[in-house]
């Protein structure tokens, strides 16, 4: 058990040393601005969505504690390619297993996710592990003005 929680440790911090998709996406199309007051996380998500529907990139941006940048980190990575409904479907099956309202294992598709689950065990972290969820989500039920969301 010892060797799967240093695993899982040498993952978010690796994701918050060198978060990917980090930055401004230039061409972005949607965007919110997250705020987790509790920890003082803040971030920007910005989208390139097409006609269709589906996140062609993602990039962010902002600061927070290492759970917060390596979930957003970990959230780039995934949602590119998905169609607005399989994000929303994501977000909630992660949201879900953070809150302990699923079990890991019953959502097989959480690859890296997978690392931060633990916070379920530690309810003030679940803002910081799904901050970046909540803004995402934001951004794609938005236009182009942005939108804000907070996790209070």
């Amino acid at each position: 058990m010892a060797d799967v929680r240093d695993l899982y440790q040498e993952v978010i911090f690796e994701h918050n040393k060198n978060p990917r998709n980090f930055g401004v996406l230039a061409d972005h199309n949607r965007h919110a601005v997250g705020h987790n007051p509790l920890c003082g996380d803040q971030l920007t998500v910005y989208l390139m969505v097409d006609d269709n529907d589906v996140v062609q990139d993602v990039k962010f941006e902002g600061s927070g504690c290492a759970i917060s940048v390596a979930s957003a980190s970990l959230m780039t990575q995934i949602l590119k390619g998905k169609s607005k409904q399989e994000a929303d479907e994501f977000f909630q099956a992660f949201h879900d297993v953070c809150t302990k309202e699923r079990e890991a294992e019953d959502v097989p598709d959480l690859g890296k996710l997978a690392v931060l689950t633990g916070v379920r065990d530690f309810p003030s972290r679940v803002k910081c592990a799904t901050l970046a969820w909540h803004t995402v989500h934001a951004a794609l039920e938005h236009d182009e003005e942005g939108a804000s969301v907070t996790t209070e």
